[in-house]
């Protein structure tokens, strides 16, 4: 390696730690300057919780399955890298979604956004929520706001604003499910923030909710403008749910060749155990040698060690803390993750007994299931299956409950088939099953997570100047966010060495 090239280190080689070497590949060179980057990756494969299974035909997806259109940097990147093309959006004949209610579907009932009523006349109707319990929804509109800005958990605002029984028939299914999470624990800034922002701005989630739907038109107007921008003017599926038609792989796959074209190192079966702090040197140019730069070892799990000017880790809170910690406070690091499971079923048309009229469909705990959803893809998604084929995608544990995630393959099955029998009517014999366990993969962001984390990055900037800590752990669990989390690391760390 040139020791006058600056090497930066990568700890993880999922969406956020690719996008990073690749935005700073692509930065450094946008400035005149030569990075040389190096992404370590513990398994043996790239790509994290993105994993494309193409099996028979089928594009089968064993984590994330789609990325919302609205938010831009994935967009931008898809761009980037020549992918605009691949993008394909939801099918527009499966909107309807459904809801397991007292052991059977009922269709989502309308006027609500996000679990809030935005259209009174149509939540009256609504027949998941009893009289009284609507009627207690409604008392929002004149309860006095919070008076302080003080964090909360989801499940406390929520019944705090609109009583316990949307919480637990609504609210529970609706948004739990994004995080496998109890929103009785999980924290409302580092998850639904704009649900503060509602009441304080409004008075009312309800009347804000009501405002934000009066202004739709106009706000959708502007997100599609920005949207165009973002992929120059090219065309793209106007759903609210995007992914590539050979799967969500094939963005991981054109990171990596991208990288490779561009000399950056990747390293497989690579993990870190521990890193230590070398040397005080000057960085750059003259004028930035009087400020010091600190190098570093990492001292990988089979003995090896290497040497790098800046590292990134963008692992999950528990590794990433297990490095940090003989360094600086990693408590804000130090959060739950759920483990969770999927269950893929893929079927011949023929002697499939359901319609599959619609997206999928929803199941509160309070149900007692196995699955907490259910994804009809091939209904909702048409490149996933061959013609004359279906499949089913159904999902498995949560944060009250992650015992069904380690039940043996023929139990899960079992079980998973027993729920879709009984909930759906469906008893066709699937051609096969394809599981896949997630364990430690959700991260539960708790009340002060923000705040926690505002701490712990400056702490890390005093005592370990060049080194870097960021992904789903930190700020979201979106794909988009991991991108976005990605590119503003890769900025910071440039500007950094400047």
């Amino acid at each position: 390696m040139r020791r006058d090239v600056r090497r930066v280190a990568i700890l993880g080689g999922g969406i956020t730690g690719l996008s990073a070497a690749f935005y700073l590949k692509r930065l450094a060179k946008e400035r005149g300057r030569e990075i040389d980057v190096v992404v370590l990756e513990k398994s043996g494969r790239l790509g994290g919780k993105v994993n494309t299974l193409r099996k028979n035909g089928f594009v089968i997806e064993r984590g994330p399955d789609s990325f919302l259109g609205r938010k831009l940097p994935m967009l931008r990147l898809a761009r980037e890298l020549g992918l605009l093309d691949e993008l394909t959006g939801t099918n527009p004949q499966a909107t309807k979604t459904y809801l397991a209610m007292d052991g059977r579907l009922q269709p989502m009932p309308k006027g609500l956004n996000l679990g809030i009523p935005n259209d009174l006349g149509a939540f009256a109707r609504n027949s998941v929520v009893s009289p009284r319990g609507k009627l207690r929804a409604l008392d929002e509109l004149r309860l006095p706001p919070k008076e302080d800005d003080a964090d909360e958990t989801v499940g406390g605002f929520l019944e705090r604003r609109l009583g316990r029984e949307m919480v637990e028939r609504v609210a529970e299914p609706l948004l739990a499910g994004i995080h496998a999470g109890n929103l009785y624990r999980l924290g409302l800034k580092a998850t639904f923030p704009q649900f503060a922002e509602m009441e304080r701005k409004h008075g009312s989630v309800i009347r804000g909710m009501i405002e934000a739907r009066k202004t739709a038109p106009a706000a959708g107007a502007k997100a599609a403008e920005a949207r165009s921008a973002a992929v120059g003017g090219a065309k793209i599926p106007p759903t609210a749910f995007l992914t590539f038609r050979n799967g969500l792989s094939t963005l991981i796959e054109a990171l990596e060749e991208k990288l490779r074209e561009e000399g950056a190192e990747i390293r497989l079966g690579a993990e870190v155990a521990a890193i230590a702090r070398t040397e005080e040197r000057g960085r750059g140019s003259a004028e930035a040698a009087s400020a010091p730069a600190a190098a570093y070892r990492l001292t990988l799990a089979d003995g090896s060690t290497l040497e790098a000017d800046d590292v990134l880790l963008t692992l999950p809170g528990y590794a990433t803390a297990e490095l940090l910690s003989p360094h600086v406070d990693v408590g804000a690091l130090r959060i739950d993750y759920v483990s969770v499971a999927n269950v893929v079923f893929a079927y011949d048309a023929k002697g499939f007994n359901h319609k599959l009229d619609g997206s999928g469909f929803l199941v509160p705990h309070g149900e007692g299931r196995t699955i907490t959803a259910s994804t009809w893809t091939s209904s909702k998604w048409g490149h996933t299956a061959p013609a004359g084929k279906r499949l089913i995608r159904c999902y498995v544990g949560h944060a009250d409950d992650q015992s069904a995630v380690e039940l043996s393959d023929e139990e899960m099955t079992a079980a998973v088939r027993r729920d879709i029998r009984e909930l759906m009517g469906l008893t066709a014999e699937p051609e096969f099953v394809e599981i896949t366990r997630l364990r430690r993969s959700m991260p539960q962001y708790p009340v002060g997570h923000a705040d926690r984390v505002a701490a712990f990055r400056a702490e890390l900037a005093s005592r370990l100047p060049g080194v870097y800590a960021t992904g789903a752990p930190f700020d979201g669990v979106g794909l988009p966010d991991c991108v976005q989390m990605a590119k503003e690391a890769a900025e910071r760390m440039l500007a950094d060495e400047a």
